[in-house]
């Protein structure tokens, strides 16, 4: 093939956005030839917004049946990624499913065994791990260039939601229409890059506050306890409410320090290994010394637009995949074991009891209601229209 022949299910907003990257040239071995939602109003705002020559269809269901495509991207509600990608991935099709991977772990895993066997291509949009800054991380951390990993810290409260964004949609942070708030709305990348960069815990205490803040049933206020296998602590921190927000990412290690922040990625070097100083300094307020620089950035930071250039050429083989999407469980498992933790009270060991965790997710859908009506919502399928 000359092209790789796309095939967009949702578009809302990040559907939408998609479809504008194709249209505008900047996937250069990519073309939409399809488009999908139940919304009639969002097709035929796609249509003339972004106009092109490519068909609509009604349901993903029906574009992955019908429609003259090599893949697909995925950008509906939480609820139906796995089993949109499940069902492309079944045909054969390359599949890019939009973040998160899944609700909870029970269908993400059932997604990965059918990637695992599928002759397609399978990835997750983690737009945000083509950050120089982040990627620099990612180097620095695994080659070793700040020791062995003792502390992460991760202030990520720069999510500012007013209770007009949550009242925009009936079922916005609703267990039902979303499955979650913040962790599974706002959070998915930056979990993503934390396990990317300092490896998944095993150990998860967590403190999460349901409608806090705004007039939702989901989280948006969360503080969680992070424990490693190495002995490593940590702790991530989120919410919808604060303003001004921070956004600041530590990694402490035993020969130094990472702070990302405000764009800005600054490393701490010892010159001494910090547990064999602190052990046998003859000095009960003398510190190792340490350079500090900051890191200059350097390459470029194509984001949404590179994840696509990425699967696309790698469908045609012309570059290895850059993200594998069955990693995509791993954002999963944190977000379901923060809300276990909270609901339970408790400590929660990884991998965490998919099915205890599924058993506490349906009683709290069987009380999910409509926000503005009061009503218990009845479905949560693609019929909100793929908006994000």
């Amino acid at each position: 093939m000359d092209k790789v022949k796309f095939g967009i299910i949702g578009v809302g907003n990040m559907g939408s956005g998609h479809l504008g990257f194709f249209q505008s040239g900047k996937v250069k071995n990519g073309v939409v030839t399809a488009i999908a939602d139940l919304d009639e109003k969002k097709l035929e705002s796609a249509r003339k917004k972004t106009p092109g020559d490519y068909e609509c269809y009604r349901s993903g269901d029906e574009l992955i049946d019908k429609a003259d495509v090599d893949a697909v991207i995925v950008a509906v509600p939480h609820y139906d990624h796995p089993r949109l990608s499940i069902r492309a991935l079944e045909k054969g099709l390359n599949v890019i499913c939009e973040k998160p991977a899944g609700v909870y772990t029970k269908q993400v895993k059932e997604m990965n065994a059918v990637a695992e066997k599928s002759k397609g291509l399978f990835t997750m949009m983690y737009n945000q791990r083509t950050n120089p800054l982040y990627i620099k991380m990612h180097e620095i951390v695994k080659s070793g260039g700040i020791g062995e990993i003792r502390r992460v810290n991760w202030i990520i409260t720069n999510w500012f939601r007013t209770q007009f964004y949550y009242d925009s949609g009936s079922w916005r942070a609703t267990w039902k229409g979303e499955g979650g708030g913040v962790l599974l709305n706002q959070c998915p990348h930056q979990l993503d890059l934390l396990q990317w960069i300092c490896g998944m815990p095993n150990k998860v205490r967590a403190f999460c506050h349901f409608g806090k803040w705004h007039n939702i049933e989901t989280e948006d206020d969360v503080t969680a306890y992070l424990e490693f296998p190495n002995g490593a602590t940590g702790a991530f921190i989120t919410t919808t409410a604060d303003s001004p927000g921070t956004n600041r990412f530590e990694v402490l290690g035993s020969r130094g320090k990472l702070v990302c922040e405000k764009d800005t990625l600054t490393v701490s070097r010892l010159d001494c290994d910090l547990q064999e100083f602190l052990m046998t300094a003859k000095e009960g307020f003398s510190q190792p010394k340490y350079k500090e620089e900051v890191i200059p950035q350097g390459g470029e930071n194509p984001q949404h637009v590179g994840i696509l250039n990425n699967f696309a050429n790698a469908v045609l083989g012309l570059e290895p995949l850059y993200v594998d999407g069955k990693e995509g469980l791993h954002c999963v498992e944190l977000m379901d074991s923060m809300l276990l933790s909270a609901w339970e009270n408790r400590e929660v060991a990884l991998p965490i009891d998919d099915d205890r965790y599924y058993g506490e997710l349906q009683k709290h859908i069987a009380q999910s209601r409509d926000k503005n009506t009061g009503d218990i919502l009845i479905d949560n399928s693609m019929s909100f229209g793929g908006t994000k």
